[in-house]
């Protein structure tokens, strides 16, 4: 398979579907990283938040503990478009790496920036004939997000976690609640399935 993930931000991938991604890149398959944003933001008064730097630094770390290739495209955080200029630049990686699998974010999540790079990839890969949506958050929707795909990470479970650790930063802001959180969820998902632990995914379309 040649796989792309796309993500909004640094760490959206790793957060939604790096288990997967890891087992993709064990099994001898291309994985490309697409990220949208530079993910560098200040709050409201003008203090930096997070440094564009720092997070593709992070980003680089945990690209590299996946087995990827990795790819980011500087638009500003919290500036992600739904448009047809982004869905072209998305579908011209699609085409030059003869992309058949993707997973992108899902297109009702809440965060305009995870909704619009969902949207964008969807658009831009229409005709790719295995598309997967995860979630990379943790907050209720107005939609439910209607998971009906797993993938067994049991194995790949503890490598996750070193790739989540990559973002030594953000999870420095976000108060290490990202391990916890992501590590029950895909335990829950797990029981869905039988195993220890699962990624789930909202089905586009899948070829077999």
């Amino acid at each position: 398979m040649k796989v792309l993930a796309v993500g909004a931000h640094y760490d959206d991938i790793e957060l939604g579907c790096s288990g997967t991604l890891i087992k993709h890149a064990q099994n001898h398959d291309s994985v490309t990283m697409l990220v949208i944003t530079d993910s560098a933001y200040k709050n409201p008064d003008g203090i930096q938040i997070r440094d564009g730097a720092v997070a593709r630094r992070e980003g680089e770390a945990a690209a590299k503990i996946i087995g990827a290739e990795l790819i980011c495209l500087d638009y500003q955080t919290f500036e992600v478009p739904f448009d047809d200029i982004l869905g072209k630049v998305i579908l011209n990686y699609i085409e030059k790496l003869e992309i058949d699998t993707i997973y992108s974010h899902w297109v009702y999540d809440l965060h305009r920036d995870h909704q619009y790079a969902g949207k964008s990839t969807l658009m831009a890969g229409r005709h790719v004939p295995r598309f997967l949506m995860y979630r990379s958050n943790f907050y209720d929707t107005e939609q439910r997000f209607k998971g009906n795909f797993y993938s067994d990470i049991t194995a790949v479970m503890e490598i996750k976690i070193d790739v989540i650790k990559a973002h030594k930063s953000e999870l420095k802001r976000v108060r290490y609640k990202w391990l916890d959180f992501f590590t029950k969820m895909h335990a829950n998902d797990g029981q869905m399935i039988g195993v220890q632990y699962a990624e789930c995914f909202e089905v586009v379309r899948y070829l077999v």
